[in-house]
């Protein structure tokens, strides 16, 4: 899941990209409106994290430029800017939620994973496929009960096949949800993760389209 966090506080936003990363989401950071529509134009991020008081073209104009170049992703805002005018102000411009600062984190991937779900058919923390079992909360995966160990990359990997099961993701779009601008990436990295995965899920569960990338197929009585 691609991230891209629009936030000028500098401190705050390493903060926030150490915490979604290790939560298993791949984070883009810009610090000013301009920069975040030519980011949203051009890299389609699946959710954007918004602060309003951003220099030069503040987060509502932002907000409502994207909206009106049919930007349909969800939207949070994250800003200073708690009174209930100001709410309003950035619902009506298209946000999906509102999280004023100072916040926890683990409010802030709530929230994400609350955004997350209305992205795709997912719709517990569970995403069950056949025998394997992957816990967006704890992060963890089990096979037939069993559990297994994966590294980040590995779960982020899992974790987007499996949340667009019976949808076939190309190898660019699963580098993107891999690994941020600016990450040296070979050109066989999601080859290399796929084959490890291979080993430690069932025979087949990852499957390869030629030419085109990977899929994963949901079976009947699946929780996707």
């Amino acid at each position: 899941m691609q991230v891209l966090l629009v936030e000028d506080n500098l401190a705050l936003a390493q903060a926030i990209e150490r915490a979604l990363r290790a939560a298993g989401f791949s984070v883009n950071h810009v610090d000013r409106g301009e920069t975040a529509l030519v980011a949203i134009r051009t890299a389609h991020p699946d959710i954007l994290i918004l602060d309003l008081g951003l220099p030069g073209m503040d987060g509502l104009e932002v907000l409502r430029t994207a909206r009106n170049e049919h930007f349909s992703n969800p939207v949070l805002i994250l800003t200073a800017r708690d009174s209930t005018r100001d709410k309003v102000a950035g619902l009506d411009a298209g946000a999906d939620d509102y999280l004023a600062k100072p916040f926890e984190i683990a409010e802030l991937l709530a929230r994400l994973r609350a955004l997350e779900r209305r992205l795709g058919s997912v719709k517990s923390k569970n995403i069950v496929i056949g025998d394997v079992n992957l816990d967006t909360h704890s992060l963890e995966v089990t096979v037939a009960g069993e559990n297994v160990t994966l590294s980040r990359r590995e779960y982020m990997l899992l974790k987007s096949l499996m949340e667009s099961a019976n949808k076939v993701q190309t190898r660019e779009m699963l580098d993107s949800k891999l690994y941020s601008w600016g990450e040296e990436v070979s050109s066989n990295t999601v080859e290399v993760h796929i084959h490890n995965l291979r080993k430690k899920l069932p025979v087949g569960f990852i499957q390869t389209v030629r030419g085109v990338g990977y899929v994963i197929k949901k079976q009947a009585g699946t929780d996707v």
